[in-house]
C-alpha cells in the first residue's frame, strides 16, 4: 500500500524523535484507521493478544490499525476482534533521496521489533513513512527480508 499527501516544507523537517512523531502525524491524518493507543490500551493489547499466545512487546509498535470500531480498553474485545487489529511499527525518514520503492532506505529492526512481528505474523506490519513527500506504505517482515539487498545485524548495548 502506498499513499501520498502534500510535500512538506524542508522547514518543518525535524531529525531523531521529531521525524517520528512527524511520520505518525502523518498517518493518523492520512488515514483514521490509524491510532495511537494510550498507555491503558497498549496493556489491553498486550493481554488480549496474549490470550492467543501472541506476544507483543510493549516497545515493539507505534500505532495499530483497525478495521472496525474496537473497546481497546477491554482485552476481551480486543481478544474476540483480534482479526481487525494491524500492529504498526513505524520508520521514518526525511531524506529526500529516498523514492517511493524505498531503494537505498537503510533503517533497523530491534529484537523486540523482530519478535513481535514473528509472533503476530501477517497482523504486524513495518510503516515507512517519507516525511518530506508525506509518502508511506506498509510491508510484512517477510516481505522485507525479500527486498533486502544486505543485512547488517548487531547488538546496540547501552551500559
Amino acid at each position: 500500500m502506498i499513499a501520498t499527501r502534500t510535500p512538506v516544507e524542508p522547514s518543518f523537517r525535524g531529525v531523531g524523535h521529531r521525524t517520528a512523531k512527524r511520520a505518525v502525524d502523518i498517518l493518523l491524518e492520512a488515514d483514521p484507521a490509524y491510532r495511537c493507543p494510550t498507555r491503558s490500551e497498549r496493556d489491553a493489547l498486550l493481554v488480549g493478544f496474549a490470550k492467543h499466545r501472541k506476544v507483543l512487546y510493549g516497545a515493539a509498535f507505534d500505532v495499530i490499525r483497525l478495521e472496525r470500531e474496537i473497546d481497546l480498553l477491554d482485552a476481551d474485545a480486543i481478544a474476540a476482534d483480534i482479526g481487525a487489529i494491524t500492529i504498526c511499527d513505524i520508520k521514518s525518514t526525511n531524506r529526500t533521496v529516498i523514492a517511493s520503492d524505498l531503494k537505498g532506505y537503510f533503517f533497523n529492526i530491534t529484537a523486540a521489533e523482530l519478535l513481535t512481528a514473528q509472533s503476530v505474523g501477517e497482523r504486524y506490519r513495518f510503516v515507512f513513512v517519507n516525511t518530506v513527500s508525506g509518502e508511506h506504505q506498509e510491508m510484512m517482515l517477510n516481505e522485507i527480508f525479500g527486498r533486502a539487498r544486505a543485512m547488517y545485524p548487531a547488538w546496540h548495548i547501552r551500559l
